[in-house]
């Protein structure tokens, strides 16, 4: 009879795989700091795209394989781990790092719109706002210096220019934000057991990307409904199409429905409302179908690639969740009970 592999090889495989998933997982982070630079576009998206398009994977190709490859790598490898570490009855010392890590009992705030939060927690937040906040600064500042130049071919004046380039850069920056809204809510995911994390202590991971997500998607908005008004070009908020670029084709209409499906939600999402009338919270947030679907249609495929990975990985949850939920239950025994209204 051949037995499990003993407790030093576990350690070892173990700490092979945290080795090789942390890698990848800093690789794609690096990834997300770098997009918003001309280093990663002028030298090496293109290099990228032109090794990766082809008949099966079309122009969405690159994007697949930077920032949906990567995730669904974890995704699958830490299965993989978790399985072997469920089988074998191997402690999880991965997971208890992370948790312990991440829900360590040093409380910074205990009081607030972010309730209750752990100093490693507002640590982590304060790193992803700072990832904005660059990736806002990076693209502003690189297109700002072709301002002048693009308002004398466009006759505009220069202020209009900035305005729809900081309405682009918004509307880039949230795609940021959106990349990471599903992974706090895919209940099942390997990825939040594979660092500890449990489903009721991630939500505020997503409520804090929401509201993020939102107001960010509304300045985008805000501003190019503005920047429309002033040059005379309030018609194009009926455009279904418009070319950005020979590659990019944008849909007014589409992102201004996207926009109204994620107000819906954003605006009974508070507290307040919440709390007092849950069930129109839950049942609007069933609009996300809707904000997906038309975020798909406003920038296209290969750009939505970039929330691909969370966003299936949240699909994929709640299939599995909708099976457990259909399954049949035989009863065994029953047994009637005297009543004593009679």
């Amino acid at each position: 009879m051949g037995s499990g592999p003993s407790a030093s090889s576990m350690k070892m495989v173990s700490a092979v795989i945290t080795l090789l998933l942390m890698v990848v997982f800093l690789g794609y982070m690096m990834i997300w700091s770098m997009t918003p630079t001309n280093t990663f576009y002028l030298n090496w998206f293109p290099g990228v795209e032109k090794k990766t398009s082809s008949t099966y994977l079309g122009e969405q190709g690159s994007t697949i394989l930077i920032y949906t490859f990567p995730i669904l790598f974890i995704a699958t490898v830490a299965s993989l781990y978790l399985h072997l570490v469920k089988k074998y009855d191997h402690d999880h010392n991965t997971s208890r790092f992370f948790s312990q890590m991440i829900l360590s009992r040093r409380l910074a705030i205990t009081k607030g719109p972010l309730g209750i939060v752990t100093r490693t927690e507002l640590t982590f937040l304060a790193m992803f706002v700072a990832l904005l906040v660059w990736s806002l600064y990076s693209y502003m500042h690189d297109i700002f210096a072709f301002a002048s130049v693009q308002a004398a071919q466009e006759k505009n004046q220069v202020w209009e220019v900035k305005l729809e380039t900081a309405g682009l850069s918004l509307g880039l920056v949230g795609n940021t934000c959106l990349a990471f809204l599903f992974f706090p809510v895919a209940r099942g995911s390997s990825v939040l057991q594979f660092f500890g994390l449990t489903s009721e202590a991630s939500i505020k991971y997503h409520i804090w990307l929401g509201h993020i997500t939102m107001a960010i998607f509304t300045a985008h908005g805000l501003c190019y409904v503005i920047y429309w008004s002033s040059t005379q070009q309030i018609s194009q908020m009926l455009e279904w199409s418009k070319f950005r670029t020979e590659k990019a084709k944008v849909s007014n209409v589409a992102g201004e429905i996207a926009l109204l499906a994620g107000l819906v939600m954003w605006a009974t999402s508070f507290g307040r409302i919440r709390r007092k009338f849950f069930e129109l919270f839950y049942y609007s947030h069933h609009l996300y179908v809707v904000f997906v679907i038309f975020y798909v249609f406003h920038i296209g495929f290969a750009q939505s690639c970039l929330i691909l990975p969370g966003f299936y990985l949240f699909l994929i949850d709640r299939y599995l969740r909708l099976l457990q939920s259909q399954k049949k239950i035989r009863s065994v025994v029953a047994r009637i009970l005297p009543s004593k209204t009679d």
